[in-house]
């Protein structure tokens, strides 16, 4: 006998506070960083390059890539749930905060004396960001932390690709997460995050692939997972036969859907960006919203494509206001 369905998905993943900063090109390069890459780095590190910009009033959003298309999810009106470690200090106390405003269900308290993980994230006039993350606590994800009878009262579990890079305690949590949902009639949805985690964490990675029900890549993530594709669209192909359902998002131009019978090419919305970050993670969240709530998949994914451009078209990774507005504005043209 399955429990009674709750939640439309629950969310497990990385919870990370964004920390956004706009600079110059001039200020950029004093960094020496790598522009549009993601580097993990430690605590310390990361209290320092604040540090260098403590005169700034820097935006705090609460994120983490899994955590954004649980918002973006809520937003539209969906039940939803979120399994995270975040510390008792002022990042996570505003995280919790925040997603107790989003009406979301944070399914564990702020683990006492720990550092929440954040995300610097700098922007460039090119619309480029690059990002330096410090996990904290949200690497600490492990078994322990996954709330049984809340999986098993969700339709959907959505797990966060980011959450494989951590074998000795975040793959625990995956493996107890799929054994619930599987046991209780909960559907499962994997997002790469990106393209060296089926890589590097192979093995586990495909192992939690085989109970899959649906799986989100960007184009390079999709060769990845497929292996000897020559594009997004032959890796599409490909991954019939790795997982019965799949969305394959590439860029500009659009994304391939496979899902409940349905099979096509959703073309994108153009738009001129300004921060190119977040648009895989909202459509994640909109198309779970979509496929939870009645809305054929190929129209899902249009209406998905649409949120998508209007996250890039702003600075930061998520919609504030008016994601419900739009996707109605969506699907009505």
């Amino acid at each position: 006998m399955t429990a009674t369905k709750v939640y439309d998905v629950l969310g497990l993943g990385n919870a990370l506070v964004d920390i956004l900063l706009e600079l110059s090109e001039e200020e950029f390069a004093a960094l020496h960083f790598e522009k549009g890459t993601m580097r993990l780095v430690e605590v310390e590190e990361q209290r320092r390059l604040l540090q260098a910009f403590h005169h700034r009033e820097p935006r705090l959003v609460s994120g983490g890539s899994v955590a954004n298309s649980i918002i973006a999810l809520s937003q539209l009106g969906g039940r939803a749930a979120f399994t995270a470690c975040v510390g008792d200090d002022r990042y996570g106390l505003h995280y919790v905060e925040e997603f107790a405003e989003l009406d979301i269900d944070f399914t564990h308290p702020p683990l006492v004396g720990e550092t929440t993980g954040t995300c610097v994230s700098i922007i460039t006039p090119d619309a480029e960001r690059t990002m330096r993350t410090a996990l904290g606590v949200s690497s600490h994800l492990s078994d322990r932390h996954v709330d049984e009878a809340k999986v098993a009262a969700s339709r959907w579990l959505f797990i966060e690709g980011y959450v494989f890079a951590n074998p000795n305690s975040g793959q625990h949590a995956i493996r107890k997460a799929v054994s619930i949902a599987r046991q209780n009639g909960v559907r499962i949805a994997i997002t790469c995050s990106e393209q060296f985690i089926p890589l590097a964490f192979r093995e586990a990675f495909h192992q939690a692939l085989d109970h899959a029900d649906l799986l989100f890549c960007n184009a390079p993530e999709a060769l990845a997972v497929a292996g000897h594709a020559r594009d997004a669209e032959e890796a599409f192909a490909a991954l019939r036969e790795v997982v019965p359902n799949c969305v394959v998002t590439d860029g500009a131009n659009g994304a391939y859907v496979r899902y409940g019978g349905e099979e096509g090419h959703v073309p994108a919305f153009p738009c001129e960006p300004k921060d190119l970050t977040g648009a895989g993670d909202m459509f994640a969240g909109a198309f779970l919203y979509g496929i939870t709530h009645g809305v054929p998949p190929l129209r899902a994914a249009r209406a998905a494509n649409y949120l998508a451009m209007k996250v890039i078209t702003q600075i930061g990774a998520r919609l504030h206001h008016g994601t419900r507005h739009y996707w109605n504005e969506a699907l009505a043209s």
